[in-house]
């Protein structure tokens, strides 16, 4: 095993897990490779996959709506159910697509600390009342070491309503760059406090790094808004350019400047290169 796992680092006490961006721990890592998940789950990781619903209300582990770019199928994953998939394979890689019943095996025998982040890319107009079933009927077993993200929040309250002791995340960033672009930081500042004490309560706000430090360098500090409100951070996507030969000067001062906001979790597709070189930095002095 590589003596770098890409879990976690630690920072004046505090720690801040390392997620892995799609299953990536190292660059050239396929697109959500069972084999890198599990890793994961033995070793306890941070994991994030994305989900597309299927014609039989079940998931693929797939980003985009449609599976000619990823995978050697065709046509809108929505329109396909289990059978269909299943004989198809990803074109990176060349395993089979994961689908939300495998998934639901594996956490069976996953490290009590893993979690996997389900990133919804379907809205609950295309996943209804019945891919939140297949969800219940799948994971109230194991909602304790899954959180569940999505754009759509009409969906993200469904799943609550299914599934009140799975954990939820939202990711704001978007809309907040834009209230920033015409209205200011105060404005962020009011939109980010309404979401968090919105009816989703989300355990995890994401937020993307560069937005972090930008508003901090004008002095919204909106991880330690976040903390305030008792829910956590994830700062995505932070990747090093050149993962082995670790941080360059100004990747160095972004990164420490990230980490001195106590992000609780940073995405990233090199986890073990980021803790290498975190380690080698931090023992240099």
């Amino acid at each position: 095993m590589n003596a770098f796992s890409g879990l976690s680092l630690t920072h004046l006490g505090h720690i801040t897990r390392l997620k892995w961006h799609r299953l990536r721990r190292h660059r050239g890592d396929p697109l959500f490779s069972p084999a890198v998940m599990t890793e994961g789950f033995r070793l306890g990781a941070s994991m994030e996959i994305d989900l597309r619903v299927r014609a039989d209300g079940g998931f693929a582990v797939l980003h985009d709506d449609v599976l000619d770019g990823e995978t050697t199928g065709s046509g809108a994953v929505h329109r396909m159910a289990a059978a269909d998939l299943r004989p198809l394979r990803m074109k990176t890689g060349g395993h089979a697509i994961t689908l939300s019943e495998d998934l639901a095996t594996m956490l069976t025998e996953a490290h009590p600390d893993a979690l996997l982040q389900f990133d919804m890319k379907d809205g609950f107009a295309t996943v209804g009342e019945r891919g939140v079933e297949h969800l219940s009927l799948h994971f109230r077993d194991v909602g304790r070491q899954i959180i569940v993200s999505g754009a759509d929040l009409d969906l993200i309250l469904a799943i609550k309503r299914r599934l009140p002791d799975l954990k939820r995340g939202i990711d704001p960033t978007d809309k907040l760059i834009e209230i920033h672009s015409y209205a200011g930081l105060a404005a962020v500042e009011r939109e980010l406090i309404a979401d968090l004490d919105g009816p989703t309560e989300p355990d995890t706000i994401y937020l993307a790094w560069g937005l972090v430090l930008q508003a901090a360098r004008n002095g919204l500090d909106l991880i330690g808004l976040c903390h305030d409100k008792g829910t956590r951070v994830d700062a995505w996507t932070y990747n090093l350019d050149k993962p082995d030969a670790g941080f360059a000067e100004e990747e160095w001062q972004e990164f420490s400047s990230l980490m001195a906001r106590r992000p609780d979790q940073i995405t990233t597709d090199v986890a073990p290169a980021i803790e290498r070189a975190w380690l080698r930095r931090v023992e240099a002095g």
